[in-house]
C-alpha cells in the first residue's frame, strides 16, 4: 500500500532489501531492475552519493576521468579511461562524470562527483527512500527483517552497501583528546600552526598536500615506512597525487615522515600537544610538539548489529568475510555491495588486491552480483550468446582490449567461453575469477589480465578440459595493444585445445 507521500518503497515485504545509496547501492539497484528483481533502497541519507557527499576533505578524487580518451564516450571500452561513472546498458545513461567536470583536472572534485551520482539516479530512475535509516536486523525465517527509522522491512536477501565510513581510532593514550581525519577544519583555520598526522596512507597524505600552504610544519607519522603507488606499481600506497608532502620531507622542508609508533600523546593548558614516539627504524624515541593532531587511522564498516546476527568480520575495518559473490561467509542471504565488497580477496596474485574498493572496480562487482542474485535466487536466466567458432578468436580478442571489468579488476573479474556440447560456444560473461578456477564445470575457455607488480600487464588465458585447469599466459605489449597477430596466434592455438580444429587462427 502506498503512501500519501511521493516516498518509494513504504515498510513492508520485498524480494531484496539495499540499504545504501552510494554508488555501489546504486548500481546494484539498476542491474536488478534491468533483470526484473523487484527490490526497496533505503537510505539515510538525503540524497544519492554515499561518502561522496563527505569525502574526500579536500575535494579532489583519486580516481580520474579522460575526457579526451582513446575510445569515444558512452562506449564500452571507454570504461577503461572512465573511473567514476556508474554502468548502464543505454548509451545516454553511459560515461556522465565528464558532463560534470570544468576541465581544470582529470580528477573529478567531490561535488563534481555526487552531482554525477545523482544525475545516474535521477536519469536512469533509481527509486530511493532516502531519510530512512537501518537501526537493527533479525533472522526471520527463511529471511530477515530490518528495522528502520520509517518502519519494518521483510525480505529474503538484504544486501548491505553501506561502504568502510565509520571512523576508526585506536587505543592510544590521549588519542581520545585529538580530531580524526572525519572532523578535519577548513584547511585556513591551520594557518601557522603545527600539524602531527597519525597515519601515512592516502587519506594523511591527502590532509598533508592539503595544508601544504597554510601549515607551518607537518609531521606524519605511522610504524610502517610509506609505500608508494608509483614503487608497487598498483593501487596499493600513496597515489602520485598526494606526493608533494613526501617531496617535501625528502628534500628537507617543513615536512617530516617519521616510520614511528605513537606511545602517547599529552594535552597541555594551553591545548596544545606533546606527542611521545617510538622509532621503528632503530633511531631514537622522540617528543614532538604540535598545535593539532589528527588521526588519519582510517574507517570500519558499519555493521550495526550484522555481527550479532552471525557475519563474521575480520581486520581493523572490521570488513565482512565474503564468498566470491560478496555473499557473507556465515549467514547466506546477506550481501554486500560498494566498497565493503574488498572483503572478498580474490586470488591476490602477486600480492596485488582487487580494486574493490574504488568505484571503478567494485561498479563491476554490482552487476555480477546482480546477475547472480537473479539467477541463483529468482530463477532469472542470464542471457548466454552463441559464439561461431571462427568468431571465437575476435571474440577473445575484444574482451581483453575493450573489457574493462578485466582493466580495472586484473585477476578477479573473468571472462568465460563455456563449450557446450549441445548449444556450442556460449559467452557465460564476466564472472570472479576465483569462482571459476573453484567451482568446475564444462570445458571452457577464461580470460582475464594480470599485473605482476612490475608494471607489466598481460593477458592470462585459462583453459578447463574435463575438469582439470591450465593457465596460458601471454606476452604483454608495450602499448597495451592484445589484438596484434601473435596475440591472435597464440589465443588460436589456445583455444584450439578446447574446441578444436573449427576455431580460426586469426593470424
Amino acid at each position: 500500500m502506498a503512501e500519501l507521500t511521493d516516498r518509494p518503497y513504504p515498510p513492508g515485504d520485498y524480494p531484496v532489501v539495499i540499504v545504501g545509496s552510494g554508488p555501489g547501492g546504486l548500481q546494484l539497484s539498476y542491474a536488478l531492475s534491468r533483470l526484473g528483481v523487484g527490490h526497496a533502497v533505503l537510505s539515510a541519507d538525503e540524497t544519492a552519493g554515499g561518502m561522496f557527499r563527505r569525502w574526500p576533505f579536500f575535494q579532489r578524487l583519486l580516481s580520474w576521468t579522460k575526457p579526451f580518451a582513446p575510445a569515444e564516450r558512452r562506449t564500452r571500452a571507454y570504461e577503461r579511461y572512465d573511473w567514476n561513472s556508474l554502468l548502464a546498458d543505454e548509451p545516454e545513461l553511459s560515461g556522465l562524470q565528464p558532463e560534470f567536470m570544468d576541465g581544470s583536472s582529470y580528477f573529478p572534485s567531490r561535488p563534481e562527483m555526487e552531482r554525477n551520482l545523482e544525475a545516474f539516479a535521477e536519469r536512469a530512475g533509481v527509486a530511493v527512500r532516502y531519510g530512512c535509516r537501518w537501526t537493527a536486523t533479525r533472522a526471520d525465517g527463511e529471511g530477515f527483517v530490518l528495522e528502520t527509522t520509517d518502519g519494518e522491512y521483510r525480505s529474503r536477501i538484504a544486501v548491505f552497501a553501506v561502504g568502510v565510513a565509520e571512523p576508526y581510532m585506536p587505543p592510544t593514550p590521549g588519542l581520545e583528546l585529538c580530531a580524526h581525519y572525519a572532523d578535519t577544519r577548513p584547511a585556513q583555520t591551520y594557518a601557522g600552526r603545527r600539524i602531527f598526522i597519525i597515519g601515512k596512507q592516502n587519506s594523511g597524505f591527502e590532509l598533508a598536500s592539503g595544508f601544504l600552504p597554510w601549515a607551518q610544519r607537518i609531521v606524519l607519522a605511522s610504524p610502517s615506512p610509506t609505500r608508494l603507488s608509483v614503487d608497487t606499481k598498483s593501487l596499493v600506497g600513496v597515489r602520485a597525487r598526494y606526493l608533494q608532502p613526501y617531496e617535501d620531507h625528502v628534500l628537507g622542508g617543513g615536512v617530516s615522515v617519521l616510520d614511528a609508533s605513537i606511545e602517547r600523546i599529552e594535552q597541555l593548558p594551553d591545548r596544545s600537544f606533546v606527542v611521545h614516539v617510538r622509532r621503528t627504524d632503530g633511531g631514537p624515541d622522540l617528543t614532538v610538539e604540535a598545535d593539532d593532531v589528527i588521526a588519519a587511522t582510517g574507517f570500519t564498516s558499519p555493521l550495526l548489529d550484522l555481527p550479532a546476527l552471525g557475519v563474521a568480520t575480520f581486520g581493523q575495518s572490521r570488513l565482512p568475510a565474503q564468498t566470491a559473490f560478496w555473499e557473507s561467509a556465515t549467514v547466506p542471504g546477506i550481501y554486500f555491495a560498494g566498497t565493503i565488497t574488498q572483503g572478498s580477496a580474490g586470488l591476490k596474485k602477486h600480492g596485488l588486491p582487487s580494486n574493490s574498493g574504488a568505484v571503478h572496480g567494485h561498479r563491476y562487482n554490482s552487476r555480477v552480483l546482480a546477475r547472480h542474485i537473479a539467477a541463483s535466487r529468482f530463477g532469472v536466466t542470464p542471457e548466454r550468446p552463441v559464439i561461431a567458432p571462427g568468431a571465437l578468436v575476435d571474440a577473445l580478442v575484444d574482451m581483453l582490449v575493450s573489457g574493462a571489468e578485466l582493466w580495472h579488476q586484473r585477476a578477479y573479474m573473468a571472462r568465460v567461453v563455456t563449450a557446450d556440447p549441445a548449444a556450442g560456444l556460449l559467452d557465460d560473461g564476466v564472472v570472479p575469477l576465483a569462482h571459476v578456477l573453484d567451482a568446475g564445470g564444462p570445458d571452457a575457455i577464461v580470460v582475464t589480465l594480470e599485473a605482476d607488480g612490475r608494471g607489466s600487464i598481460y593477458p592470462v588465458v585459462y583453459t578447463r578440459i574435463a575438469g582439470d585447469i591450465t593457465e596460458h599466459a601471454l606476452d604483454g605489449h608495450p602499448l597495451h595493444d592484445f589484438s596484434t597477430p601473435a596475440h591472435r596466434r597464440r589465443l588460436g592455438e589456445i583455444a584450439a585445445t578446447v574446441v578444436g580444429s573449427a576455431v580460426a587462427s586469426g593470424s
